[in-house]
């Protein structure tokens, strides 16, 4: 029975924290399709994939059968610095929309990277460490992957490489120069310093970059360097399983008062944020204890989901990365140079493309301008400015508010408030000054993009 009073922050105590992480995969009859090997084409294994990541991660990847898996100690006296993070009740926001919905957002930028990316990037870092490696190299687009690892590397005394987006880097230099403080060597990219990153130049003069060049010119980088592996802020099944924290301490919140949320809502770039806040309702409804409606928000600008196409396509633009199966745009896709809310990725996560694909989930796409201004909004009623990534969840979830007034239901919406946007003013400033734009692709340009698809 829920209590009385539901506290406007409520937090776990010590004791309750997790010390597992939960690993979907165990729990679904349809298992995501095998990463493939693009020479040929058969299901990479063990061995192939630790040439590229540390040896603990390429077992942690290649898992779908092992339901928990022990966070280790060293991870969990980390976490302790910034964990557990609040889920907050958003009572003022309640109350300006008139709704009778009861709404939650669990707040992942209460730690000093900003958002929830440091979740997985101190475990990935943790693994290097005890490999014995020199450092790492990554891609990062908005730029809180490239800040958090930055961060988690320094904690272990590795040697960090970000090859950041090229219109990022220009657009977000502070968040660069976070990463720099913390000690690491950030990119442009497409850069000069690699061979597909020169090709990629040679090709599209000019280009202002996408996640899938710079994960080319990272995974060069590791591959070339003795000492140094890759590691991936996104869509592996390794980082879903590192960010589960997310959604296992928001049900263990709200299991303390009772609570049991309808609707539960993310936002969808790559599938951090969202695979890590529903792994644990979603554990449940596979396994026909509870059911949810689980909402996926991403950019119209940049539409894998609503848009794209279930099937095997390079994870990189380089086409250096293995093949996976996930809703994709094609590999050359790159969002216009307009777009500034984040979630920039081609492709989506082959674990939520298969949940996707059986129907256990929805998704929604919409414009930048309507985000920003659900992240206006928000920042006056909440107090707190919401990263853009974030701002997509919260459009959303202002949304099913909405609705919920009208049609007097009284529903528990819960979303994920992955960090904060004070890295991102340029962003806001092109909003408050009314020079944002919206740019969704044309059907034949995604066809174009798709159409390049690799023949599997």
């Amino acid at each position: 029975m829920a209590k009385d009073h539901i506290p406007y922050k409520i937090y776990l105590e010590e004791n309750e924290m997790p010390k597992t992480w939960y690993n979907v995969r165990a729990d679904m009859k349809n298992k995501p399709a095998p990463l493939l090997n693009p020479g040929t084409l058969k299901p990479m294994t063990a061995a192939e994939l630790s040439g590229v990541f540390c040896d603990e991660l390429v077992k942690q990847e290649l898992d779908d059968v092992t339901p928990y898996i022990e966070i280790p100690e060293e991870i969990r006296e980390f976490y302790n610095m910034y964990r557990p993070s609040p889920l907050v009740r958003a009572y003022c926001l309640e109350k300006k929309l008139g709704t009778p919905a009861k709404i939650y957002y669990k707040f992942e930028g209460n730690n000093t990277s900003g958002s929830h990316k440091l979740n997985s990037a101190i475990a990935q870092a943790y693994y290097a460490k005890k490999q014995g490696l020199k450092g790492v190299t990554t891609e990062t687009g908005a730029g809180q992957w490239g800040t958090a690892l930055s961060m988690a590397c320094a904690y272990f005394g590795l040697d960090c490489k970000v090859y950041m987006v090229k219109v990022s880097y220009e657009q977000k230099p502070f968040r660069r120069e976070v990463m720099r403080t913390y000690g690491a060597s950030v990119t442009p990219s497409p850069s000069t310093e690699t061979a597909v990153g020169r090709k990629i130049l040679a090709e599209h003069p000019g280009t202002t970059g996408s996640l899938g060049c710079a994960i080319s010119e990272a995974v060069e980088a590791a591959t070339t360097r003795e000492g140094y592996r890759y590691v991936l802020g996104s869509v592996l099944n390794q980082v879903l399983l590192h960010q589960s924290i997310i959604g296992l301490e928001t049900k263990a919140a709200m299991d303390k008062y009772g609570i049991k949320p309808d609707v539960i809502i993310g936002c969808a770039g790559g599938g951090s944020n969202l695979g890590g806040l529903i792994a644990p309702f979603m554990g449940e409804k596979l396994r026909g204890e509870a059911d949810y409606e689980f909402i996926a928000v991403e950019p119209a600008s940049c539409p894998s989901f609503t848009r794209g196409t279930f099937a095997y396509d390079f994870c990189d633009t380089g086409k250096v990365c293995p093949l996976a199966k996930m809703y994709t745009l094609g590999c050359g896709f790159i969002p216009a140079a307009n777009h500034a809310g984040g979630l920039r990725y081609h492709g989506m996560s082959s674990v939520l493309s298969q949940l996707y694909a059986d129907g256990l989930m929805r998704a929604i796409s919409v414009k930048q301008t309507e985000v920003f201004k659900a992240a206006e909004y928000f920042a006056r009623v909440e107090g707190i400015l919401p990263a853009p990534e974030s701002s997509h969840a919260i459009k959303a979830a202002i949304d099913e508010a909405v609705k919920c007034r009208e049609t007097g239901e009284e529903k528990t919406i819960l979303f994920g408030l992955t960090g904060t946007g004070y890295f991102d003013m340029t962003a806001y400033e092109q909003y408050n000054d009314g020079k944002m734009t919206d740019y969704v692709p044309t059907d034949e340009e995604i066809k174009a993009s798709v159409s390049c698809l690799p023949k599997v």
